[in-house]
């Protein structure tokens, strides 16, 4: 009789296990693509589990399928996490039929909340209504080069601020396309400024050249090209120095460099070409309102309003684009204010 008791049990046993791996494999085929680590890891702790000990492997199964059914709420999700919770009930320790009942009716009130029609996203809160926004803003920068390409001389193209636009065009095309929510309408915005910028760099090179200025293009070639090479490597060694950084336990050196936002990625180095506009319009706070562009200066004051608030609503959250923002914004609404004045209040 022990004999058939233990042949009995070992019977329970097997079905029970059968019964949890059908469940897991439910939520595998439901949630491949959300969690594969916790995958894997439910995989292999199945095929090391011997058959006779089932609760070691509940314990672990029913965390990964609560995980998941909360990353994938569905009716295959929840029937599969209730299954689990079936067997908790029939389970023979009582510490593993706990962990199972708490695991499996989070999950199962998760998944349910989670698949309830959502509420309307408000427009303060909506990242693209921000993005959108602030690309449109953008698009005077833009506009700007592409009208003076054919209405202005390549005598009055500065090369230095045209270098740096083709830099921060360059950054935050790269930043738009990788940022969530994806900002394409900003993307296409900066390509099309790097593509303006070129043009304007290769009328003022052509205009130099052919006024006698050839040593001059050749040294701005030279520099160009060592200053391409030494970014090329930098770009190279960022993620062995990046690694170095985040593992040798430097505190809040060590966070930064390992940060989503940090030094290492472009979501810090967009921003920063930033400040090389807003720091010329706040250097210059006193320039004469009859070199102040009225239709420049709102497009700063809009991108500037605009992207202080979509730099907090995007991932990774981007404190150093708000704060670039917030100066852009605070630097060219006083010239556009001095300017509106000088012409249209005081000639009153």
């Amino acid at each position: 009789s022990t004999e058939r008791a233990h042949q009995h049990q070992h019977t329970n046993t097997c079905s029970n296990f059968h019964t949890i791996m059908l469940a897991v494999k439910n939520l595998t085929t439901a949630a491949a693509r959300y969690a594969p680590t916790a995958l894997v890891a439910v995989r292999v702790g199945a095929a090391a589990m011997p058959v006779t000990a089932p609760q070691s492997f509940a314990a672990a199964a029913i965390k990964s399928a609560a995980s998941l059914a909360r990353a994938t709420p569905s009716t295959t999700t929840t029937t599969a996490v209730c299954t689990l919770r079936g067997f908790a009930a029939s389970a023979g320790q009582s510490s593993v039929r706990r962990a199972f009942s708490a695991e499996a009716a989070t999950a199962t009130a998760t998944a349910a909340k989670e698949a309830a029609p959502k509420a309307a996203e408000s427009w303060w809160t909506s990242a693209k209504f921000w993005g959108g926004a602030g690309a449109a803003a953008a698009w005077g920068m833009t506009g700007s080069a592409i009208y003076d390409a054919f209405n202005a001389g390549p005598e009055l193209i500065s090369l230095n601020m045209t270098g740096v636009l083709i830099v921060y065009s360059s950054l935050f095309a790269r930043w738009a396309w990788i940022v969530e929510p994806r900002n394409l309408a900003l993307c296409v915005c900066h390509v099309s400024n790097v593509g303006a910028q070129l043009n304007q760099l290769r009328r003022a090179m052509e205009y130099k050249w052919n006024n006698g200025q050839e040593a001059e293009v050749k040294e701005m070639g030279t520099k160009s090209a060592g200053a391409l090479a030494a970014l090329g490597a930098l770009v190279m060694a960022g993620p062995t120095l990046r690694n170095a950084l985040s593992n040798a336990g430097l505190g809040p050196v060590s966070s930064f460099a390992a940060s989503p936002a940090g030094p290492f990625t472009v979501h810090f180095w967009a921003p920063m070409s930033k400040w090389l506009i807003s720091g010329a319009s706040m250097m210059d706070l006193n320039r004469p309102t009859d070199k102040i562009s009225l239709p420049q200066y709102s497009a700063l004051t809009l991108t500037g309003l605009f992207f202080m608030r979509y730099s907090l609503l995007v991932t990774p959250v981007n404190y150093v684009l708000c704060s670039v923002n917030i100066a852009l914004f605070g630097s060219s609404a006083w010239h556009l204010g001095r300017k509106v004045k000088a012409d249209y209040i005081d000639k009153k």
